[in-house]
């Protein structure tokens, strides 16, 4: 099956349970990755986060429900999994702006949110440089925080990480600015490995296990893990490698920014591509750089290829 057939697949999983507890992990093994990489793709193509894709499709079944048949409000409320009237009486009126007990009302004004159909679209002619290199393991030194299984705290989450590495602990001047970077920030400094030029640089790595996921920052080194720093390997893999110029662009129109990046991979890249995600294990290397704010990188992203998809 190719990309987008597995896509809407998922989709179909989901319209199929929609009254249920969306099983995310379920809904990712249809597509051949993690949950944590779903919920990215899912945001990124449908341009909107896949709780909120899943909150707009029951408030919009629970309209029609209410509006067609003879049940009570409360009861709609336990069909599409809310035990308390409060909430599921707070979440329609955020999408319809009515309580439910209105929605029985002729005339009123509702909201209806389709289901989402994913397929293959012209979406401008911007090329996208990549390379397909196989690597073998890297053993890196860093620290780390636990992220949310949603993607988009998860992302809040790693940047945090990234301003205390860079800022905590750092010289200020008399106005506030950073004389330097921080403690932390130095330690990596001092860990990396001098005789990888191709590594120099630090890795934002993100690891999602079975029930949970973290954010490293980290660097290729060969010393042992001490102070701040603890080891992680990083598995061999086939990668589908891009670069870019600024990793911490706040602009994320930004046609080489780090998140117009991740955009581009999951909705112009992938689906056409030949290859799935392999791995839940997720990277960017940050090259060394006194400009911050033109951080060159490179995206890294683990892939196979799909068995009977395109070469």
């Amino acid at each position: 099956m190719d990309w987008i057939g597995r896509l809407n697949q998922a989709i179909a999983y989901i319209e199929e349970h929609i009254t249920e507890d969306i099983d995310y992990t379920q809904v990712a093994k249809i597509t051949c990755c993690s949950s944590y990489h779903f919920q990215r793709m899912f945001s990124y193509i449908a341009d909107i986060p896949l709780p909120e894709y899943i909150r707009r499709r029951k408030m919009s079944l629970a309209a029609i429900d209410l509006q067609q048949g003879d049940s009570k409000v409360i009861d709609i409320a336990l069909k599409y999994g809310y035990s308390s009237p409060t909430a599921f009486n707070r979440a329609f009126q955020s999408i319809h702006g009515i309580a439910p007990s209105r929605a029985k009302e002729s005339g009123v004004l509702l909201k209806a949110y389709p289901t989402v159909s994913f397929k293959l679209i012209a979406k401008g002619v911007e090329k996208m440089e990549f390379r397909i290199e196989k690597k073998e393991a890297i053993r890196v030194l860093g620290v780390s925080t636990p992220i949310s299984s949603d993607a988009t705290k998860a992302y809040e989450e790693a940047e945090a990480l990234w301003l205390k590495v860079i800022t905590e602990g750092a010289p200020k001047d008399t106005n506030g600015d950073l004389l330097d970077v921080g403690p932390i920030c130095n330690e990596l400094n001092a860990s990396c490995d001098i005789t990888l030029p191709e590594l120099d640089g630090f890795f934002g790595i993100e690891i999602e296990n079975n029930d949970s996921a973290e954010y490293m920052i980290a660097v290729a080194s060969t010393l042992p893990a001490s102070g701040n720093l603890k080891e992680h390997i990083i598995p061999a893999h086939t990668w589908a490698i891009f670069s870019g110029k600024n990793f911490f662009a706040e602009d994320y129109a930004d046609a080489e920014s780090s998140v117009k990046f991740e955009e581009r991979i999951y909705s112009e890249w992938l689906p056409t591509s030949g290859y799935e995600i392999a791995d839940s294990v997720d990277i960017h290397l940050i090259f060394s750089t006194e400009d911050l704010s033109n951080a060159p990188f490179e995206r890294w992203l683990p892939v196979k290829k799909i068995s009977n998809g395109p070469a």
